[in-house]
């Protein structure tokens, strides 16, 4: 199979992914700059972009130019960021937007600016298993991140879609990094999470998705930039110039093929997802809206729909407002930057 590799070679590039390496920098100028958290996720692929195209352009501007640095901070989990957010050690990252809602909900000052992508959730069974319908999970073993994450909330979709109920499957929560050698090994019968841990497993040649979101579910939303409400309040211009390079880097993004092969280099680095290029490439490539970054609006009816679903799913214990944990000033006077890479 093209772009395949063995099961060691697999097991060895998500064991390297799932290292907390710390912050790197983007900057090669300020080390007073703007620490931006995320995980080793194709979900999260806006932002190294972002963060190397801002150096670059920063390099070419001219004197005098107010520049904004950032650096890239690689996490293990969504827990060590969640941490880092509410203690304020930083003051951006990309996160769940159901967990974006809680913290605010419980009065972390934080505020959602911005979308990261759109799809990029798979459900993964074995290449060689009997199902081919979603059906046909009844009474199995499906593993899933979290509750807070937004793979699970697809599941639960699929479900109410096929009118099954959540107690007909048996749910177990895993990192992401452990579902392939998970299910290499027959401990769950599928997974459910975003990329590129349905992919690596894909491309190892020994599962295959069952569903994706680009299919069930295209306007998906998981990960979302969020900024603490200090950084906006105190330096709005570097929020904005944020965001307006996040928008740049996904509308780069889904432009051209050439652009999507650029990010694959960037990202497979050691200072950012530290993974086996290959992986990343098969996301991009197989279908190439396996993940979408180009369409990045905030919608004010996705994200309450997504509340909603959080609700039911227990997820959230209440309804929160959507002024409590989105703020679409930046949003709105986005003028995406030009990524010059």
């Amino acid at each position: 199979m093209q772009n395949s590799f063995s099961r060691r070679e697999l097991l060895q590039t998500l064991s390297a992914a799932a290292l907390p390496l710390g912050a790197f920098s983007c900057s090669k100028s300020n080390p007073n700059a703007l620490v931006v958290g995320g995980l080793p996720v194709t979900c999260n692929l806006t932002l190294p972009v972002a963060c190397v195209a801002k150096d670059a352009s920063n390099e070419s501007a001219p004197a005098g130019t107010v520049k904004f640095d950032y650096q890239y901070s690689k996490f293990n989990g969504w827990p060590e960021v969640k941490e880092s957010l509410m203690a304020g050690r930083i003051q951006a990252a990309y996160l769940l937007a159901p967990l974006a809602m809680d913290l605010a909900d419980k009065g972390i000052p934080i505020k959602i600016v911005s979308l990261g992508h759109r799809s990029g959730a798979v459900i993964m069974v074995r290449t060689e298993s009997p199902y081919q319908t979603f059906r046909q999970l009844a009474g199995k073993r499906v593993a899933v991140p979290s509750r807070f994450a937004v793979d699970f909330l697809f599941l639960r979709r699929m479900l109410m879609r096929e009118n099954m109920d959540i107690k007909d499957v048996e749910i177990v929560e895993m990192a992401p990094p452990d579902m392939p050698a998970a299910l290499y090994a027959n401990a769950v019968d599928a997974y459910c999470t975003g990329e590129p841990f349905g992919a690596a497993a894909q491309s190892a040649g020994y599962a295959r998705p069952l569903r994706m979101t680009r299919d069930e579910w295209p306007k998906y939303i998981c990960c979302v930039l969020t900024v603490r409400g200090e950084l906006i309040n105190d330096h709005p211009q570097m929020v904005q110039d944020l965001v307006n390079q996040i928008l740049g880097a996904g509308a780069w993004l889904d432009t051209d093929p050439a652009n999507r092969e650029k990010a694959v280099q960037i990202a497979a680095g050691p200072s950012y997802f530290n993974q086996d290029p290959k992986i990343i490439r098969f996301v991009m490539r197989n279908p190439s809206d396996r993940v979408t970054y180009g369409d990045l609006r905030i919608i004010r009816s996705e994200f309450e729909e997504l509340m909603q679903m959080s609700v039911a799913a227990g997820t959230l214990k209440h309804p929160v407002a959507y002024e409590k944990y989105v703020d679409e000033q930046f949003a709105r006077s986005a003028q995406p930057a030009v990524i010059g890479l």
